[in-house]
């Protein structure tokens, strides 16, 4: 799948950009053999990429409004949803005990692997299919982030108002998590001032958050 997307790749740096720093944590091997140093390289190619698109896809925005929806595109969020698609999440290599508390469906950890990959692919002399893959695969959700922005950032918002309210934060209890352990389903309650504010459910802790949040958040009438 990768080489459908990205073309002709050096193994040597694909691999590395899919080895979790668990495993070579796990296995005494230098830290240059995990992907994080990929990672570091590869978030930088896909904010250029990304800036580059929405730059020419909204000639009229300013400077702050691009930000906004950048923010949003290349958060852990958007990347583990891509990188799923195109079943990144499976080919990581994770140390066993990483495996085994789940990292294979942590966002975070798919996320940096995805720039990681960025990153190996870029170096490999394929800048124009890691832009076509930026377009085709992550830019499409620039439309709807610049429609309902809230939706997206809810949860900053959501701490904005409390902070502003009582110098406090909202708490995000998760209260079951349910279904297969390949495909889980999270509940969250969003409380603030010893009140459920909203309960919501996502594929993924920060998604059921996120979601819970933006119903806070019209509860509250801060958002319509």
């Amino acid at each position: 799948m990768l080489e459908k997307i990205f073309g002709e790749g050096d193994k040597e740096l694909i691999k590395t950009a899919l080895t979790h720093p668990s495993f070579t944590k796990e296995n005494n091997l230098p830290d240059i053999e995990n992907y994080e140093r990929l990672e570091f390289f590869g978030d930088s190619v896909l904010k250029l990429f990304t800036s580059k698109l929405l730059y020419k896809l909204y000639p009229e925005s300013p400077e702050g409004e691009l930000s906004k929806i950048r923010s949003i595109l290349v958060s852990d969020a958007i990347l583990a949803k891509v990188a799923i698609k195109i079943g990144l999440d499976k080919l990581i290599i994770l140390g066993n005990s990483e495996e085994k508390q789940g990292g294979r469906k942590r966002e975070s950890n798919i996320a940096c692997s995805l720039e990681a990959i960025l990153g190996a692919y870029y170096f490999s002399g394929q800048a124009k299919n890691i832009e076509k893959f930026i377009n085709d695969y992550i830019i499409i959700y620039a439309e709807d982030i610049d429609k309902h922005f809230e939706k997206y950032n809810a949860k900053d918002i959501l701490q904005q108002y409390t902070q502003g309210q009582d110098k406090t934060r909202p708490e995000y209890i998760v209260t079951s998590v349910s279904g297969p352990a390949h495909k889980p389903v999270f509940q969250v309650n969003v409380i603030w001032q010893n009140e459920i504010l909203a309960t919501a459910e996502g594929s993924s802790k920060k998604e059921a958050e996120q979601t819970g949040a933006y119903e806070a958040c019209k509860k509250l009438g801060i958002i319509e």
